[in-house]
């Protein structure tokens, strides 16, 4: 569906002037997920390029990568992963210092920034290549993100069930360079992609003024 809807707005968000990148919204840069006193966090939810503006601005968080993960193929590209065949997962990796941000905080921007109600995808991507995931990659993370479900669930806050799932963590294959700070080098078709999606109005209707506010949006 996203390859349809940004074909659709390529050419009128290429016509129209980038907007201007705030000096203190730059993205964060690479850092080595094994690097001293750091940790990792997998999330899949929809489009990988607004996975990566809901963590970029966090304080502490060090990189964020799109790429694919969940699946057995070996380095899948973004044409085969969108058939939905390979079992990946557009996904995101979070490489963050946990002496700046924690996990939990980081699950809290995950449940805000998707719509955890939904089954067949993330907004208008529909497809299991779009659906929404927590991976995790040791028992620590397991117990944070079914306790933050269990929490979730208990708060009333959704009125239809959480279908979002918690899988173990597997090998993360990054994305092609065009799409890493896909928002960035193309903030036109990135943002015409994200109106055109109507993710921002789903997330206010489902958290309200608790919806995650993205870097760009």
């Amino acid at each position: 569906m996203r390859r349809m809807l940004t074909a659709l707005v390529t050419l009128a968000a290429l016509a129209l002037a980038a907007p201007a990148i705030p000096k203190t919204a730059s993205p964060a840069k690479a850092a080595t997920p094994s690097a001293a006193g750091l940790d990792t966090a997998m999330f899949a939810m929809g489009c990988f390029w607004c996975g990566e503006t809901q963590f970029t601005q966090q304080p502490g968080v060090r990189s964020v990568t799109s790429g694919y993960t969940g699946g057995k193929k070996l380095h899948p590209t973004y044409e085969q992963v969108c058939t939905g065949m390979t079992g990946h997962y557009e996904s995101v990796r979070v490489v963050y210092d946990p002496a700046k941000t924690s996990y939990d905080q980081l699950l809290d921007m995950f449940w805000h920034g998707i719509d955890p109600t939904q089954a067949d995808g993330q907004f208008c991507d529909r497809g299991s290549q779009y659906r929404s995931v927590v991976f995790v990659r040791n028992d620590a993370q397991r117990k944070a993100a079914e306790a933050s479900k269990k929490a979730l669930a208990a708060s009333g806050a959704l009125h239809d069930p959480i279908v979002t799932q918690i899988l173990p963590a597997s090998t993360f294959w990054p994305a092609e360079e065009y799409h890493q700070c896909f928002w960035q080098k193309s903030t036109a078709h990135y943002r015409a992609y994200r109106e055109g999606c109507q993710r921002d109005e789903r997330l206010a209707e489902l958290w309200g003024d608790k919806a995650s506010k993205p870097l760009v949006h």
